[in-house]
């Protein structure tokens, strides 16, 4: 339920507000030279700080409590702790009478038979993404030498996405964003026809970032408006190298050989300060609704090393998983 990969495998816990977020990756091989600094970087890239990101600042630095000695990994189940320090819980239990629009209350609430947290979003929280990225750290040791690299390329369906943040934050309002991601060096023959298809694997965990709403592949939805004749891939190389990359990298559900390439759209984020129409479950009534409180304007800017890591663990997956060796 909530864990993902075969032999690679992570498993994300805790909550927004509670003591701790963290992941713990099984499978992970002993001998990886790690230290707290590897993850400094990415980490980085997915604080919040700039404009148009919320003013909650979390100091992120992971602690490693398992699977872990003398600077490298041992084989056994690697977790790995984030501290909660800079939460603010006041004023989120009125939204299991009235749940937030754009939010998972109402949904969660149902489910979980109002057991949930609902403190920052509790585990559906983008909170958790920190232990995405962290994971991601160690993904991305176990595939080098390939690069996997994202970058937000349109916000709020603009390309100036400085403008396009700035004028989001002066209306109290929220938008969302496209980002590009690329793996360069991605061997021939990952992956496997229909159910475990590339696509469908990168696409699984892809969908499990918080506010991710589309996925395509090289041209992706374009495609569909492209004749054969356009669309087909030529090969121009012995290695398999296309003259261009309408596939993504990808054909049959399995990696031909060329960069992959995939884009990923998020949506705006649900926190906003404009008065929005909600609906109070005890009083069965409509009413104005207004949220306080820390919040992204554009979650997409932090999200491009979250998209990095969510592709760099599937690939480290599939770099273990068996292939038939050759006829002798």
């Amino acid at each position: 339920m909530n864990s993902f990969g075969r032999i690679f495998r992570i498993q994300l816990f805790g909550e927004s507000h509670g003591p701790y977020v963290g992941v713990t990756i099984d499978g992970c091989p002993a001998g990886l030279a790690l230290t707290v600094d590897d993850f400094e970087d990415d980490l980085s890239r997915r604080r919040s700080g700039a404009a148009g990101t919320t003013d909650r600042q979390e100091p992120d630095v992971p602690e490693i409590i398992s699977g872990w000695h003398n600077g490298r990994t041992t084989g056994a189940p690697l977790t790995l702790l984030f501290a909660n320090k800079d939460v603010d819980s006041t004023d989120y239990e009125p939204f299991r009478a009235i749940p937030r629009p754009g939010h998972a209350d109402f949904a969660a609430s149902k489910k979980w038979q109002g057991y949930n947290d609902l403190r920052g979003g509790g585990y559906l929280s983008g909170r958790l993404t920190v232990a995405l990225v962290a994971a991601g750290v160690i993904a991305k040791k176990l595939i080098a030498p390939i690069n996997v690299y994202a970058n937000l390329i349109m916000a709020g369906g603009s390309y100036d996405i400085q403008e396009a943040v700035e004028a989001a934050v002066k209306e109290g309002d929220s938008i969302g964003g496209l980002i590009e991601c690329c793996a360069q060096g991605v061997p021939c023959g990952w992956g496997e026809p229909f159910f475990d298809s590339v696509e469908s694997l990168l696409s699984h965990l892809l969908f499990s970032i918080p506010g991710v709403k589309g996925v395509e592949f090289g041209a992706g939805f374009d495609a569909a408006e492209m004749r054969g004749s356009e669309y087909n891939d030529a090969i121009i190389s012995p290695a398999g190298k296309t003259k261009e990359n309408n596939a993504g990298g990808i054909i049959g559900g399995i990696t031909n050989g060329n960069d992959l390439l995939l884009t990923v759209a998020l949506r705006p984020a649900a926190s906003i300060k404009k008065i929005q129409k909600a609906f109070d479950l005890t009083t069965e009534k409509e009413l104005g609704f207004q949220l306080s409180g820390r919040h992204d304007s554009c979650f997409a800017l932090r999200a491009p090393v979250i998209v990095e890591a969510a592709v760099a663990i599937v690939l480290a997956d599939l770099s273990f998983l068996p292939i038939i060796a050759p006829s002798q």
